[in-house]
């Protein structure tokens, strides 16, 4: 994580948790010509509405007002993570088991030709994740160490 994440992060984390909110994620980003700051919050439950968004924008714009760690000009985005929001702490991990998602590894796994899965986590742990998967027309288990993952995401199943 870059020294500018990291300073909004603990700027914007008390606000957030003030406000019984979760911070799922933040950007910093160049895009064309523009930087943007985006902060992804949600309730702890998941769904959060514009009120919240506009509350959170608020109050983290006084902060950044007063002491801002980013000396270019930016835009501040505040918005929920969405659907297939991303899976990166712990607590992320635990409330998916059961549920869809779509993970990512930095190299191909157990023999597989694979570095790209989407199926049912089953289980997950301080070793890794386990995930029921379909590769071609197989139905399979796949295991998966924390520090093979690159990306993990909750994803929208259009098979079901």
């Amino acid at each position: 994580m870059s020294k500018i994440l990291t300073e909004v992060e603990k700027l914007v984390t008390p606000i957030v948790e003030e406000l019984n909110l979760e911070l799922v994620d933040t950007e910093f980003v160049k895009e064309g010509r523009n930087w943007f700051l985006r902060i992804y919050v949600d309730t702890p439950q998941g769904g959060i509405d514009i009120e919240h968004c506009a509350l959170v924008s608020e109050r983290i714009s006084e902060v950044l007002d007063a002491k801002d760690p980013i000396e270019q000009n930016y835009f501040l985005e505040v918005s929920s993570p969405g659907a297939e929001r991303p899976l990166k702490k712990e607590s992320d991990f635990e409330r998916a088991v059961g549920q869809f998602i779509h993970v990512k590894t930095y190299e191909l796994v157990n023999g597989l030709k694979e570095k790209e899965f989407e199926g049912f986590l089953t289980a997950y742990n301080e070793n890794g994740l386990e995930m029921d998967v379909r590769i071609k027309t197989r139905k399979i288990k796949v295991q998966l160490a924390k520090e093979k993952i690159a990306f993990a995401r909750l994803a929208i199943n259009f098979s079901a």
